[in-house]
């Protein structure tokens, strides 16, 4: 359903909320959800070694930048900058901006193929020289979520219903990992992925040092744990894994998800085999001694198996993981099934330079877009909704705020 323009936009421009009647319109994000378990397969149905263009080395691009890197053009700038502008005097939410909304007639070409590698291809891409500085936070937000919807749907990142998100250290303490959401500390994050299929990051500051950025193709992380640890691939097809949410919980709703590590799509795209993808956050697993040790006991602990394989997991992504830095107005996307990201601990600035800042986008690519077009047939039941996964709790609206809280 397209969204209704209102007359006026927020005075303080501040945040930027739905109204509910837009939440009982079904523009909510469909959230967290366990899988279909009848729809998961054995670990003898996987592949034993994938091919094709989600397969890739750090070699094939550590030397070779311009293969995944974009610079803006001084006309699309100026197509974003039009746009950005003319959506900021229409009155339309921020939060239910589309690309009906922010109309990029020749620039969208161009995204559509970018699209396409993101979620078919190798699955990430830095553009550069976003400005910024010169835009400021709102046109800089209107422009980026812009940007996004041409490659996605919004979905929340969180349970307050942001869809417009913010990676800053708010100084909550990164030891209570049952609590607290990573992205809001300057700690380390392993390698991971988001409850999104497509995750974009906006850097407006850079730390004093640290923060930088890593990436790995699963499938080429596949291929040798096939080739070398074939038990622990046996071990993360298995739905064996227990996922912690956090408190970020619907009413009626586990405090967490059983589920695997790898899945095989449903059904193959046409003419092709079904591809594996995989939903991992190591913070998410080793959150739940809560719910494990006794005398509570409602999940079983971590067997040594999947310690071990945790531990090879990360390991082997370490090692063949591509590193970038991302500098003000770079804007990196990288697809949350097919690739795993981390980044490094980091310090910030003293007083009063500005922090460490990301805007970040989360984005779905639902299956049933049209030939070519759809996103992969997972085996979860919100799989053809339009804004599948991320976070949604009760009937919480969304949200653009231009700064953390």
């Amino acid at each position: 359903m397209a969204p209704t323009a209102v007359s006026t936009y927020p005075d303080s421009r501040t945040s930027d909320v739905a109204s509910k009647s837009k939440v009982r319109d079904g523009l909510i994000t469909s959230g967290q959800h366990p899988p279909i378990y009848e729809a998961l397969k054995q670990y003898e149905d996987f592949p034993k070694h994938i091919d094709g263009r989600t397969v890739w080395r750090t070699e094939d691009y550590k030397d070779n930048p311009e293969r995944w890197t974009h610079r803006f053009t001084s006309e699309e700038i100026n197509e974003l900058s039009d746009t950005a502008d003319k959506f900021s005097q229409s009155g339309v939410p921020l939060t239910t901006i589309s690309k009906a909304s922010f109309p990029l007639p020749t620039f969208s070409a161009y995204l559509e193929s970018v699209r396409d590698d993101l979620v078919n291809g190798k699955g990430f891409i830095l553009f550069k020289g976003f400005p910024v500085s010169e835009w400021g936070a709102h046109k800089s937000a209107i422009a980026y979520m812009g940007l996004g919807v041409h490659l996605g749907h919004l979905v929340s990142q969180n349970g307050r219903g942001h869809v417009l998100g913010h990676v800053k250290d708010l100084g909550e303490d990164a030891t209570q990992i049952d609590k607290v959401r990573i992205y809001r500390t300057n700690a380390r994050q392993f390698f991971h992925q988001d409850s999104s299929d497509l995750v974009g990051l906006l850097c407006l500051s850079r730390a004093l040092s640290g923060g930088e950025s890593d990436i790995v193709s699963v499938h080429h992380v596949y291929n040798i744990l096939q080739h070398s640890h074939p038990d622990v691939v046996r071990t993360l097809t298995q739905p064996i894994w227990y996922f912690d949410r956090k408190g970020e919980v619907s009413t009626g709703q586990d405090p967490f998800i059983r589920a695997p590590v790898l899945y095989l799509e449903r059904e193959a795209p046409s003419g092709k085999e079904p591809r594996v993808s995989s939903k991992w956050d190591p913070y998410y697993v080793r959150s739940l001694s809560r719910f494990s040790d006794p005398p509570v006991s409602l999940i079983p602990p971590l067997s040594e198996e999947q310690k071990y394989a945790m531990d090879v997991l990360e390991r082997v992504c370490q090692e063949e993981a591509l590193h970038m830095v991302l500098e003000v107005g770079d804007l990196q996307f990288v697809s949350n099934l097919h690739v795993l990201h981390a980044r490094t601990a980091y310090r910030d600035h003293a007083p009063p330079k500005p922090r460490r800042h990301l805007m970040r986008l989360w984005l779905s690519n639902p299956e049933g877009e049209g030939e070519g077009k759809g996103g992969w047939r997972l085996p979860f039941h919100d799989s053809g909704f339009e804004r599948r996964g991320g976070i949604q709790v009760n009937d919480v609206a969304a949200v653009a705020n231009l700064d953390a809280e």
